[in-house]
């Protein structure tokens, strides 16, 4: 099975940076857990990161642009529940 995660970005918006930014983000902290990370170009203000058919993280129901460590987590939790995330995991 193909672990696939879609970043859908507003092309309008001008938010590929942001998009490839959260690729390089996912893919330095999930290399070996993913198969691809895929960059979609899209409109109406759209910014989601999916898992198949999770959702992991919409720019609108979540209120903004994901901040690496939720996101990070938020992905952990679906492709290596056991994983320790290290500093991330740490609270302050």
């Amino acid at each position: 099975m193909t672990v696939r995660i879609e970043i859908e970005y507003c092309t309008g918006c001008k938010w590929l940076l942001r998009g490839a930014w959260v690729a390089q983000e996912i893919l330095s902290t999930f290399e070996a857990e993913l198969d691809e990370v895929a960059l979609v170009p899209g409109k109406d203000g759209i910014f989601q990161v999916r898992l198949a058919d999770t959702l992991i993280w919409c720019r609108k129901r979540d209120q903004g642009f994901p901040q690496p460590k939720e996101l990070k987590q938020r992905i952990r939790d679906l492709v290596a529940k056991d994983r320790d995330l290290g500093h991330i995991d740490e609270t302050s």
